[in-house]
């Protein structure tokens, strides 16, 4: 990132003008990281409540245990489709924009999710969840506005430290999914989307937050800083963001890192409550379980940022493909022990971890500013219709194979992934 010490206001074409000096940018890199901080808690807090029983509640309101993947299914679909859009949003009003209204959608969307619950109407169900994940849409593009200002040596560390705040919201979420379905008894909606109606309200207060703490936006802040960025309308586009990828070898490997890290998790953790129901635990012990897994998820993220700042993004993408390779094994091969399946679901979230905190900042590495919203908004929309696939897959895989063959299958998606990261690293050497 540059600075031209001559224009003390530097000013993006077609948009306000952005008041910034070099003297200002540490206390400005400050405040927008508190204001990403306090979104990010509330947004983990509103996913992780809803999603803790998802599969249940799909399950329950569709009747058949082959359907309950379609719950991440759609939930992930929304993220995916969300994605473009809300990058070519971002870059053209800033990332406030479109992180308010991404909330705003997740607002709805678990409305929609209690109303069809309270029907019984499978597919308004589905489309709730569609709704609902905007909020991780919201979430996943907020790592990369850490990283709009943050110095390059230094950048694996800001997106691990937003990523990070995400660990308070995220692991409080499972435990009050219990509580949340106690708050609606006798008001004639089910236990289990009782998460859902607090979830909407979380949204809307993540929405009002982002709206006025982050009000010096990063991504303008960080184009007018960048004089040779070029910023076009055309530079929005998945095209662009596809055109970039194609020229950069280090950003497909990180393209693939984050879509198969994100893919196996989501396939794995998604059906992990199915399995663990199967085997006589509780909505409290599922609710435990899944809090581990968002604890790996999220509180050791500061380590994988630190570690893909000093050791290099592949090496740190080497160490995912470990971590989940071992999860998958632990958790595919637990059975009855539910102490097993715990332990395998939290090196499950380390892996996906050291995968998306190196994967995104080598992606932010590896594409000139102009063209970097554009290819994080492509990374976001094909991890999502990735997991989507996986997640859908993962349903059917345990219904007619069981959790042990999902696990296995889920770990072969890491092999494109190693193979690249060794082919870069041995290029590199």
């Amino acid at each position: 990132m540059t600075h031209t010490p001559s224009a003390p206001d530097a000013v993006v074409p077609g948009h306000i003008s952005v008041p910034v000096t070099p003297a200002e940018l540490p206390a400005l890199r400050r405040r927008v990281q508190a204001g990403l901080i306090a979104t990010q808690i509330l947004g983990g807090l509103g996913i992780a409540i809803g999603f803790a029983l998802a599969a249940v509640l799909a399950r329950d309101v569709s009747g058949t245990e082959a359907l309950s993947g379609l719950a991440s299914t759609a939930s992930v679909a929304g993220s995916a489709l969300l994605a473009m859009p809300l990058a070519t949003l971002m870059t053209r009003r800033g990332r406030r924009a479109g992180l308010v209204l991404a909330y705003l959608l997740a607002a709805v969307g678990a409305g929609v999710v209690v109303l069809g619950a309270v029907l019984g109407n499978f597919p308004l169900l589905l489309a709730g969840l569609v709704g609902f994940g905007a909020g991780s849409s919201a979430n996943l593009a907020a790592r990369f506005a850490a990283a709009d200002l943050a110095e390059p040596d230094r950048r694996a560390r800001a997106i691990s430290t937003v990523v990070w705040a995400t660990t308070i919201g995220a692991v409080l979420g499972p435990n009050v999914a219990a509580p949340a379905g106690k708050s609606v008894s006798g008001l004639g909606v089910p236990a289990a989307a009782g998460p859902f109606v607090w979830a909407a309200g979380v949204f809307v207060l993540a929405a009002a937050v982002v709206a006025v703490l982050l009000r010096t936006d990063p991504l303008l802040t960080a184009r007018a800083l960048d004089a040779g960025a070029g910023e076009t309308a055309e530079g929005h586009s998945l095209r662009a963001g596809m055109d970039a990828v194609r020229k950069s070898p280090r950003a497909r490997i990180a393209l693939v890192t984050i879509a198969g890290t994100h893919t196996a998790m989501v396939s794995i953790m998604s059906m992990t409550p199915v399995a663990l129901t199967h085997h006589g635990a509780d909505i409290q012990l599922v609710g435990l379980v899944i809090s581990g897994h968002i604890t790996g998820m999220y509180a050791f993220s500061p380590l994988m940022g630190w570690l893909s700042d000093r050791l290099g993004r592949l090496a740190v993408i080497g160490l995912a493909v470990g971590l989940i390779g071992t999860a998958a094994l632990v958790a595919g091969t637990a059975g009855p022990s539910h102490g097993r399946t715990a332990l395998g679901l939290f090196i499950l979230g380390l892996g996906w971890s050291a995968g998306l905190v190196s994967g995104s900042a080598l992606l932010t590495d590896s594409v000139p500013q102009a063209a970097r919203a554009a290819v994080q908004g492509l990374s976001d929309f094909v991890m999502n219709t990735a997991a989507g696939v996986g997640g859908l897959a993962a349903g059917l895989i345990v219904a007619k194979a069981g959790y042990g063959p999902l696990n296995a299958i889920a770990a072969c998606l890491l092999l494109p992934m190693a193979a690249l990261a060794l082919r870069g690293a041995l290029r590199k050497a």
